[in-house]
């Protein structure tokens, strides 16, 4: 298969309860909420997906939100980070914005020659902007990058490199950090994987404040059953495919232990709501609609304001 992955489709992490989750990637991100939904395999707890105006895949971020959740930590064998791809021309707005709002963040750092800040979100995970050369009319231009924290770098780079298509594309060593720069080919949003290792001592935990897993994408079905054959072949056992809603989706575990996912561009969010209406109504699989109004009674009562 010659083929290569575009890039990432969506992060999905683990949240405190729900509001503070929303205040914050609307409010202060200024990100919108395009679906929200219930996770398909617990329905009393949403599903909140965020991203830009359409939902386009390279710019989603979803959580479970768990109002009792007990907090998360990452270590190796996990996702540690995401980060936004801030625009040409938009960095240093951001940062005085950020100060004006009395939002505390960390840096600027250079990474690979580019500044980056760190924001903690409401359950202290961080939220990375990073910039870019790139030209937009977006404050946020979706995904950049997301970090692998990993025992060893070499088994899931050779996955990423010889199956995903995937070029070296930097290498530095700072406070202790080794951390390896792959990127896609093509300029798609959230083509760079950073693979970092630390002797730093952490054991992870899934919690609040999270990386459940990453996904990325196939432009279609039939991309991602070819794909699917891939990685069978290759020994990595995917799942088959599972019904989302707004895409298809197999899940597999990389050399490294994060869960890694690949989900197809379409159907989109607008498959069951209007472009206009995206995230504003609770919308549930068929398999949970008769049972709307048990859950509407459990799920708490979001507001969103923009």
């Amino acid at each position: 298969m010659t083929r290569s992955i575009p890039g990432l489709h969506h992060v999905t992490a683990i949240s405190g309860p729900p509001q503070a989750n929303v205040d914050f990637f609307t409010g202060v991100l200024g990100q919108r909420l395009v679906k929200k939904t219930v996770n398909f395999d617990d329905p009393g707890t949403y599903h909140l997906y965020y991203g830009d105006r359409t939902g386009s895949p390279g710019t989603i971020l979803t959580f479970f939100p768990f109002a009792d959740a007990g907090p998360g930590r990452a270590g190796p064998g996990m996702a540690s980070a995401y980060g936004y791809a801030v625009p040409a021309g938009r960095f240093d707005p951001w940062m005085e914005r950020l100060a004006e709002a009395a939002v505390a963040f960390d840096g600027p750092v250079e990474r690979f020659g580019a500044r980056v800040i760190t924001l903690a979100d409401p359950d202290g995970a961080p939220v990375e902007l990073i910039e870019t050369d790139r030209e937009s009319a977006e404050d946020l231009d979706g995904f950049h990058s997301v970090t692998l924290w990993e025992r060893d770098t070499e088994p899931t780079a050779r996955l990423l490199v010889d199956v995903f298509g995937y070029e070296h594309a930097g290498h530095e060593t700072r406070g202790g950090v080794e951390r390896l720069r792959l990127k896609a080919p093509g300029d798609a949003r959230g083509g760079v994987v950073d693979l970092i290792r630390s002797d730093a001592p952490s054991i992870g935990r899934q919690g609040a404040g999270s990386i459940h897993h990453v996904a990325f994408r196939a432009e279609n079905d039939a991309v991602q059953q070819a794909w699917r054959e891939t990685l069978t072949s290759a020994g990595f056992g995917p799942t088959p495919v599972i019904d989302r809603q707004y895409f298809n989706a197999i899940y597999f575990r990389e050399p490294g232990g994060v869960l890694f996912e690949i989900a197809t561009d379409p159907p989109g969010f607008a498959v069951d709501e209007d472009v206009a209406d995206l995230g504003t109504a609770l919308k549930l699989p068929a398999q949970y609609e008769a049972q709307r109004d048990r859950i509407e009674q459990v799920l708490p009562p979001l507001k969103v304001t923009t």
